[in-house]
């Protein structure tokens, strides 16, 4: 080899190929790249990437001064161009000559030849090969329409430089030749720098059959079988196979002879595919043009023929064609390749873009791509996302395959037109082999989506009960703030209880349905209306393909939903389909509803549905029932704080949301100065893990912790609300009125029963009366061991109806306590005790995340005591560690913004405003 490394001047799934075999072959891959793609897949697996501009294609992938002096800057011996942009711009090809570079192509004499179809039209009549009837160049549209009168409509008016269904006009009438002529003139000239224009007779069903052919450069060309790309767009191949279907031995053979003649004519080097227009009813063949360049299709060929095309073209660009010897390799099997694409087919096929949230591809195709989950698919360039590519021995085995394939991937996060592939492979013009280019007029494509043409304030996808188990990790459970409605609504439905559907704040979407389907509208009433008319919430209601569902302002409460019947098909994201939109994960698209949106039916199955005649009201004053714990007097606060927090009316602050609700009233008196170790404020503590629903005191402000909230803070919690009123806190809208009524272990674990059995139509209402406590003879303590040689002091708090918390010792910094952390929750994940959701280390204290459906308190107390007794003495406890590498990000600008909002929304005179890295290096000294 006269080189050992090789730049791709290209991006996408070819540079990703043509990276695969240089490391097969043992050579170095150089990628370029612009700016819109510095997070693209060939960027991380070439040995070396260069930035070549930004992202416009006229300043990176067709600026050919940038690619070489990133050859010459890498050390490149040759480059490899791909398909599109400079692959077939002869005048590329002799600057990398110029440069001493070797092009791995054909020469530039060559695709000067073949690159203006005029000139190809001419080579082909001069070497015998048929031609469709057409004309040479056109000076105008009159000339044009003197020439189609002459060859019979219909005609197609062409780009002479045009390709990849660019710059192609069907006319039927003479008024549509002169209509098109300058467009495509104008789209010759800006899209390949050349605006002539020719026309030719256009074959109404017509195949389109391509022959591979290589060459050696002085003469010697061979065929490597055929390919038929008659599945076309716009004159954009979607479906392509080898070998060809259905033709006869004769035609076959015919093509491949021209192909070869019109090789040879040239000498011609590298590989190129010789395009025809077949006449399946007459079984006439004419030449089109010839692609100098690898083509998109060119997997299928190599599967049925065994051969590495990219690998013949690096042995020849260093000028090896040893390999041309041997005799062609004969055809086995067929091959089916489809081209996933980021559009939109229910929208005309517009172009889209964004980041995936989900790709997933099956493990027995090939599979070419650029794109994983994550990735943000540009609208600068072709819209392809991936190639797919089924081999098996016969073509109907490969029909079958393909169809396979394209069920069991998946892309989420934008639309593509995956779903439309799937009904393009099954249509019997496709299956029977009996294609043509106009064969996808045919397909029959009911897309099951609703279109979003207003997002509202804050609409997101929710399935219940969320995100669980990752607490630990910082990962909140997400999930619907009410789930009461949102259970209610699926149930009313027939849905099972965790089917994704959309969580609804303040003021609502704009949704078109495009399928026939039964919704659901639950909690806050939102005065929706199904094409104007207004429609009931709590009930089933039917909606016709083509109906418009709109949805206005709160009339009560703060959230409704939506639910489907069979729910939504979204990409389940550790282990939810919630959106959690400050982690930009889960949900449609990683984020809230925008206009511009779709949103795909799933097809799960429905049962029987729930019939209930009493609902949950929605009002501004609500009384919340809480469990006392896990912090409160006489440590933290006083008697009286605890009796006044219990029998105060706090109304909800303006700045609440899904993380928390703030709630303002009076101030605690608290039973302590400061926070000691933790902090200034009487309120702080080291961190320990935090209850979903906790009325979490940040200062005086307490703040009920929601599901998109933190996992831990440094803030004491006297109170978390139970678990069969947690709805509630969904509900809550700025300026509302809450009270909290303290209640025992036993009328929350009623109030859960009833709430379930009303679910689930044993019950007819959904709320037992309260039965209030005295929280002067409540305590959050569960259980205590005290201190001894072997053991610090442990309290078992009460974390709510769903978690106990552990703490150890003193409310000091100590290793030691943190070791007895970690140890206990190595033992408590040992035991794997059913119903254990969450086991969450904090400074010196431990949470336990438990369903009290599968395990109850006293039980999973019982077993962390036992637990405990076990572990005695730490003397020889080895616990992992890790390394942190510095320097760590301080300063970062999104962190004074934060510092700003804070200021703004909550109180402007913390101590750790306006700067919290001077606040730290105040306080400790520094």
């Amino acid at each position: 080899m006269s080189f050992a490394t090789v730049l791709i001047a290209n991006r996408g799934a070819i540079a990703c190929r043509i990276i695969r075999t240089l490391r097969a072959m043992g050579l170095k891959s150089v990628a370029v790249y612009s700016d819109a793609d510095a997070g693209s897949l060939h960027v991380a697996q070439a040995d070396q990437a260069i930035r070549i501009g930004p992202p416009p294609p006229a300043q990176s992938y067709l600026d050919s001064d940038a690619i070489l002096n990133a050859a010459r800057e890498s050390g490149a011996g040759a480059i490899h161009p791909g398909y599109g942009f400079l692959a077939e711009n002869a005048g590329f090809a002799e600057a990398c000559e110029a440069a001493g570079i070797a092009f791995i192509g054909p020469t530039p004499d060559q695709i000067r030849a073949f690159g203006m179809k005029h000139t190809a039209r001419a080579l082909a009549t001069e070497h015998g090969i048929p031609l469709a009837p057409g004309t040479d160049l056109l000076t105008d549209a009159s000339e044009a329409v003197k020439a189609a009168d002459a060859i019979g409509y219909p005609v197609i008016l062409k780009a002479t430089a045009g390709g990849g269904g660019i710059g192609m006009r069907v006319c039927r009438d003479a008024e549509a030749v002169r209509e098109g002529f300058a467009s495509v003139a104008r789209l010759g000239e800006g899209n390949f720098g050349d605006a002539g224009v020719f026309l030719e007779r256009y074959v109404e069903r017509a195949r389109h059959v391509e022959v591979q052919i290589f060459g050696d450069g002085t003469g010697k060309v061979v065929a490597l079988g055929d390919r038929d790309c008659s599945l076309q767009r716009r004159n954009q191949k979607v479906v392509e196979e080898a070998p060809a279907p259905g033709l006869p031995d004769a035609v076959r053979e015919g093509l491949h002879a021209a192909a070869i003649r019109l090789g040879e004519a040239v000498a011609y080097r590298s590989a190129g595919t010789v395009e025809f227009l077949y006449d399946a009813e007459r079984e006439d063949f004419f030449f089109l043009e010839v692609n100098t360049r690898l083509q998109v299709e060119h997997g299928v060929t190599e599967e049925v023929t065994g051969i590495d095309l990219v690998e013949w073209m690096v042995r020849g660009g260093a000028g090896d064609f040893a390999f041309l010897d041997a005799p062609v390799p004969p055809i086995r099997g067929a091959s089916v390749q489809v081209r996933l694409y980021a559009e939109d087919p229910a929208l005309d096929f517009r172009p889209t873009s964004g980041v995936l949230t989900q790709v997933t591809f099956p493990a027995d195709a090939r599979v070419e791509s650029w794109v994983a989950s994550g990735t943000e698919v540009s609208s600068f360039y072709d819209p392809m996302l991936a190639k797919l590519i089924v081999t098996r021995p016969s073509r109907d085995e490969a029909v079958a395959a393909i169809a396979d394939a394209l069920d069991a991937t998946r892309i989420a996060g934008i639309e593509s037109n995956l779903r439309w592939l799937r009904d393009v492979v099954r249509m019997p013009a496709f299956t029977s082999g009996n294609v043509s280019t106009r064969a996808l007029a045919g397909v029959e494509h009911h897309p099951r989506t609703i279109r979003v043409l207003s997002g509202g304030t804050a609409t997101s996808v929710q399935d219940y009960p969320g995100r669980q188990g990752y607490w630990a990790i910082g990962v909140p459970p997400s999930g619907p703030m009410d789930d009461l409605s949102f259970r209610l609504g699926n149930r009313l439905l027939g849905n099972d209880e965790a089917a994704a559907g959309l969580e609804i704040t303040a003021t609502g979407p704009t949704l078109d349905f495009d399928v026939a389907t039964r919704i659901c509208l639950t909690g806050a009433d939102f005065g929706a209306t199904l094409d104007g008319v207004a429609i009931p919430t709590n009930r089933p209601v039917e909606v016709a393909a083509g109906q418009r569902l709109a949805l206005g302002r709160t009339q009560g409460g703060a959230r409704g939903y939506l639910l489907i019947a069979g729910g939504l098909d979204i990409p389940v994201y550790l282990g939810s389909r919630s959106t959690f939109d400050l982690g930009e994960f889960g949900g449609h698209a990683a984020r809230r509803l925008v206009a511009g949106d779709t949103l795909h039916l799933a097809d799960a199955p429905t049962g029987a549905a729930l019939c209930v005649q009493q609902v949950p009201s929605h009002r501004s004053e609500w009384t919340l029932r809480v469990l006392y714990g896990p912090h409160g007097a006489p440590d933290f606060f006083t008697p009286d704080d605890i009796a006044t927090i219990a029998t105060s009316e706090w109304q909800v602050h303006y700045n609440s949301n899904r993380t928390g609700i703030r709630l303002t009233g009076p101030k605690p008196e608290w039973a302590r100065q400061d926070g000691g170790e933790a902090g200034l404020h009487p309120s702080n503590i080291h961190d320990n893990p935090y209850a979903v629903g906790a009325v979490d005191f940040t200062g005086d402000m307490p703040i009920i912790l929601g599901p998109d909230g933190p996992s831990l803070g440094g803030f004491v919690c006297p109170f978390v609300i139970i678990q069969a009123d947690l709805w509630k806190a969904g509900q809550l809208a700025p300026g509302d009125t809450v009270r909290f009524v303290p209640v025992d272990d036993s009328t929350a674990r009623e109030a859960l029963s009833q709430q379930n059995e009303w679910l689930s139509g044993e019950a007819t209402a959904p709320e037992t009366s309260t039965r209030a406590a005295d929280p002067a003879t409540l305590s959050p303590i569960l259980a205590e061991l005290p201190e001894t040689a072997q053991r610090p002091r442990t309290l078992y708090r009460r974390q709510g109806d769903r978690n106990i918390l552990v703490e150890y010792g003193p409310i000091v910094l100590d290793l030691e306590l943190r070791i007895r952390v970690h140890a206990l929750m190595t033992e408590l994940e040992r035991l794997a005790l059913p119903g254990v959701i969450d086991i969450v280390p904090g400074i010196r204290s431990l949470q336990v995340h438990f369903d009290p459906r599968a395990l109850s308190q006293t039980d999973l107390l019982d077993a962390m005591i036992a637990a405990e007794e076990r572990l005695g003495g730490l003397d020889d406890f080895v616990v992992p560690s890790r390394i942190v590498h510095l320097p760590l990000s301080w300063k970062d600008p999104a962190i004074y913004e934060t510092i700003a909002k804070y200021e703004d929304a909550v109180r402007d005179d913390a101590p750790w405003c306006p700067d919290n890295i001077e606040f730290i290096r105040r306080i400790n000294g520094l």
